[in-house]
Parts: C-alpha cells; structure tokens; sequence
C-alpha cells in the first residue's frame, strides 16, 4: 500500500481539485421552454426586427437566456437576447431582461479613441477650433525662468504678450518632424537637385535655434515656396543654377557641283522694245 494512509480528502490532490472545479450550470428544462414567452418580450421591444430563435444557454439556477436573430440592417451577427427566470419549485417563468447583444460574429463599431488622439495634420479646417491642454509639454509659460537660451531671448521684451511659447521639447519635435518631411534632405526632390538651399538666394534664414539647419523658401517658381526647408533640402530652382550653353554646331560644308552646263537664251521681243527709253522709277 503506497502514500499516506492517513491522509483526508482535503490533503489528497486529486479530490482537492475535484471539489474545487466550478460545476456546470444545468439548463433548467421549464425555463428553456418559455419561447413564446421571450419571443414575444423581444417583439415589444424590438417588433419586426426580431427574427427566428438561435440558441438557449443557462446563465445560472433557473436562469436562462432566449436568443433571437436580429434583423436590422448593419446589425449581422446581432441578437435580441432575452434572459427569463423562475422562483424555486414554481413553475411561473418571468421576463427579467431584453437586449440587442452582438454574437461572436458580430459586425461592430472600432474602439472609440478620444479626437485628441484621432486628429491628424491637415484635419483643422475653416472655423474649426483646437484647444491645446493646459499641461501640454511642448509650451511654458512666457514668464518662466529657464537655462533655454531661446526663452532668454523674449522672456523680458517689452510688450510681449504671448502667455505661452514653445519650450525646448517642443522646438526639438518640431526640428526631427520638419527635417524628416518632404521639405528635408531625403527627399526625391532634393536628391535630385543640383544644389542646397542654404547656398540659394531665396533661402531665408529663421531666427533663434532652429535656424541653424532651417529657413523658408522665398522662390514663387519653387515648389516650396513659403514653406519651411531644411538647408539641405533643394530643388530645381535654386538661384545658381544655371543651363549650361548649347556647344555651337559648325555648319555643313557646301557642296558644289563641278559639272557646269552653260545654257545661252536668245530675248524674245515683248510690248517694249530693245531701243526705247526705261519709264522713271521716281528714284532721282
């Protein structure tokens, strides 16, 4: 004889975990069979619309759950569902719940995300309106003191009347996000270019940090033109670039013919003869 035969039912694994095991709910018989009785619940709420019977489930003792096939149109997969109950040895079932429940299949909406993570650039249109958080980490207050050499600059202008400007964090956002857009240096357009735009005459330099590496274009037949570029963005515009002169073509040497035929002709008298003089022709 093997283990200990002392051992209880609440030391041995096996019918320790037996117990523990959750029992399955057993369909109650008399409530699965109401489903007239939820049938005709689900139609009060949703008329037509409620279709054929789909399934019966036990949500728990004498607690049961009707489904019928929706039929609204975008609603597939959806059922009107109707939960029904019955008090201990009655036979009475009551209507506790209806509802329009998507199945497994169901079609159904995207999770909602809140606009301020929805919105992207380009969406603020004419009259639109966006707030900016007060706690947004890209402004400080005007009036903050800080080592930023760029909020040094303005932080003491008479008559400066921005409550916020752009902090540190802010400005390096906005430097990675411009030199990586098309206005930057891995774009076709400047691959392609014959020269940078920090050494065009169009190139208008900004002011303060960023504008070591950025600047707007100046150029009305550039296709950046009031935009921001990096200075080593470029385009076909630039004011040095210059179309190389055609090298002239040297003229085809003429062909003369040396076999010459001289043909004499005799003059045929007209209306005016050899002897009479020329009219004037009013030039002396």
């Amino acid at each position: 004889m093997t283990g200990n035969p002392e051992a209880t039912d609440a030391t041995r694994p096996g019918k320790a975990a037996a117990r523990r095991a959750p029992r399955a709910v057993k369909l109650d018989a008399v409530c699965a069979q109401a489903t007239d009785l939820a049938l005709e619940a689900a139609r009060e709420v949703g008329g037509e619309m409620v279709g054929a019977p789909a399934d019966v489930t036990a949500d728990g003792e004498r607690l049961v759950t009707h489904r019928f096939a929706a039929l609204q149109p975008g609603y597939s997969g959806w059922y009107w569902t109707v939960t029904v109950a019955r008090a201990p040895r009655s036979k009475h079932v009551t209507v506790s719940e209806v509802a329009l429940l998507p199945g497994s299949d169901a079609l159904l909406a995207p999770e909602w995300v809140p606009w301020s993570e929805r919105l992207r650039p380009g969406d603020l249109g004419v009259g639109d309106l966006l707030p900016t958080a007060p706690d947004d980490d890209r402004l400080v207050p005007g009036y903050v003191l800080s080592d930023d050499p760029e909020l040094a600059e303005v932080e003491y202008e008479i008559g400066f009347g921005r409550p916020r400007v752009m902090s540190r964090l802010g400005r390096d956002e906005t430097a990675e996000r411009w030199y990586t857009s098309r206005s930057g240096p891995e774009s076709d357009l400047a691959k392609a270019a014959p020269a940078r735009c920090g050494t065009c005459g169009f190139y208008l330099q900004l002011a303060g940090s960023l504008g070591s590496i950025f600047g707007a274009c100046g150029n009305l037949f550039a296709p950046d033109d009031g935009r921001i570029v990096s200075a080593d963005h470029g385009c076909g515009a630039h004011s040095e670039a210059l179309v190389e002169p055609t090298p002239p073509v040297p003229p085809a040497p003429m062909a003369l013919d040396d076999d010459i035929e001289v043909i004499r002709t005799t003059h045929t008298p007209g209306s005016v003869e050899d002897s009479t003089d020329a009219e004037p022709l009013g030039h002396g």
